[in-house]
């Protein structure tokens, strides 16, 4: 533990704690707000999904708040009860945005074909990169560190790729919902501030990751 570690621990806690505030605040606000259209979340997902030909992707309601994801392995969005059943603007902006990553499955995105791909690698990196790094520090076996290090390096990618296909998702979103669902300008604007701060959550795990990774790399070479 030095100076400029202790520096990143900070800055991470703080676009953490931030970017969480941030997005419950502002979830929480639109949750308020009716939409005009009268529709559930998962009545307009249904909607852009049916206006781009998936009549076979499911809808279902999972528990939790803000749990909502879309499965390609089930073809189903999971809909948390507040989105699935709720007619606010945070249901229908979340709810679209679950459509819009069912969507770049269906069509082949390639960010989110690449994301897809290196799961697998992911899954076993982002459980044994500390484990090998600390170990390779304690017993000063640098061979060891630069594995971790590596190892770490794609969890870090796929936190980076993971923002196109997030933006991406809500671009779709947006767009559906101010064509498509008949909503005033302050409901359509309403969503956007939602999946923007959604967002930012991403934007702010991929800076703190790739601070530390920087860290890591600077440890490496020393």
């Amino acid at each position: 533990m030095n100076l400029s570690y202790l520096f990143i621990i900070i800055i991470t806690l703080v676009l953490g704690l931030g970017s969480q505030a941030l997005i419950k605040k502002t979830y929480s606000k639109w949750s308020n707000v009716p939409v005009s259209s009268g529709m559930t979340g998962a009545e307009a997902a249904r909607r852009m999904l049916d206006s781009n030909g998936l009549h076979n992707v499911g809808i279902d309601m999972i528990k939790g708040e803000l749990s909502d994801n879309f499965d390609p392995r089930s073809n189903t969005l999971h809909l948390s009860q507040a989105v699935y059943n709720g007619r606010t603007v945070s249901a229908t902006a979340i709810a679209c945005h679950e459509a819009g990553h069912a969507i770049q499955h269906a069509t082949g995105y390639t960010p989110i074909r690449i994301r897809t791909a290196i799961v697998p690698v992911v899954s076993v990196a982002s459980n044994i990169w500390i484990i090998l790094l600390l170990i390779g520090i304690f017993l000063n076996m640098m061979g060891l560190v630069w594995v971790g290090v590596i190892m770490y390096a794609c969890v870090v990618a796929f936190q980076l790729v993971t923002l196109p296909v997030e933006f991406d998702a809500s671009g779709r979103a947006l767009n559906t919902i101010s064509m498509t669902m008949a909503l005033s300008q302050e409901q359509n604007d309403g969503a956007a501030a939602v999946l923007r701060a959604a967002a930012f959550t991403y934007v702010a795990s991929a800076l703190a990751s790739l601070l530390q990774l920087l860290y890591f790399l600077g440890m490496a070479r020393n």
